[in-house]
């Protein structure tokens, strides 16, 4: 069974998604912060491939990216990095990128690889549905990946419903209309938003991802979901770090206790 579909059929709330940009802050630092997210117990990796423009993405998390680029960070780079880190790791893994460069290393040999490697699904924000169902799907169902697409309160429910159809894994649910970016509270708005999704009863469970940094606005998020993916908030403890093994632990404890 993919290693998603296992988490979420064994778990069923308060569920932990850390996102880091691969190659940040040093280009070698990939597969020692995974682990270091693994023993802090969180429940899902979520790599992010380094991109010139990442148009979802606010200051923080561009700013990581800039550097794992100067860095030296690629698709190639990653997936050497990645070998072997399934003796390590036992949780899901999932790439974050954009289109572009997948495209431009082929599709089928990036799905390829990433079997190979230990990569259980993919988060490609700007590929449009209609193309993945026509061109991508049966790519990604015969390598056994998992496709995420994105929901924002500004998403009709048809649409909602469309995705929820074509999705196996989890939705990701934008928490706002905005980029990326730890943000200090959850407005009424949001939770409205979150209670109307809730409402919806969709077959796949949703993470709701964007302004989560902190205990109070994860457990606000979990509350209302089956739990959060936490990004620029953990990027900046990347930055920060004096040591990595150590903080990383210290920030995600704080997370879930």
């Amino acid at each position: 069974m993919n290693r998603i579909d296992e988490l979420f059929k064994q778990k069923k709330e308060r569920i932990l998604s850390i996102y880091f940009t691969a190659g940040f802050p040093q280009l070698d630092d990939t597969v020692s912060i995974m682990e270091a997210i693994q023993a802090a117990g969180a429940n899902i990796i979520e790599i992010g491939v380094p991109y010139s423009d990442p148009i979802a993405d606010g200051p923080t998390i561009q700013e990581s990216n800039n550097q794992a680029l100067k860095n030296g960070m690629t698709l190639k780079v990653l997936f050497e990095q990645l070998k072997g880190f399934r003796e390590r790791i036992h949780i899901p893994v999932i790439l974050m990128g954009y289109l572009n460069p997948v495209v431009q290393y082929g599709m089928e040999a990036f799905c390829k690889t990433c079997k190979e490697v230990g990569i259980d699904g993919l988060i490609l924000p700007d590929l449009p549905m209609q193309q993945y169902l026509t061109e991508y799907k049966h790519t990604f169902d015969a390598y056994d990946l998992r496709n995420t697409f994105l929901i924002s309160p500004q998403t009709s429910e048809a649409r909602i419903r469309q995705i929820d159809q074509h999705t196996d894994g989890f939705i990701y649910m934008v928490s706002s209309a905005s980029i990326t970016g730890a943000k200090k509270e959850v407005s009424p708005e949001q939770i409205a938003y979150f209670e109307r999704v809730k409402a919806m009863n969709l077959k796949n469970p949703r993470l709701i991802g964007f302004g989560i940094s902190d205990k109070p606005s994860f457990q606000t998020a979990a509350a209302h979901s089956h739990g959060a993916i936490i990004g620029s908030a953990f990027i900046n403890v990347l930055r920060e770090s004096t040591d990595l093994k150590e903080d990383i632990q210290e920030y995600i404890q704080g997370i879930l206790a």
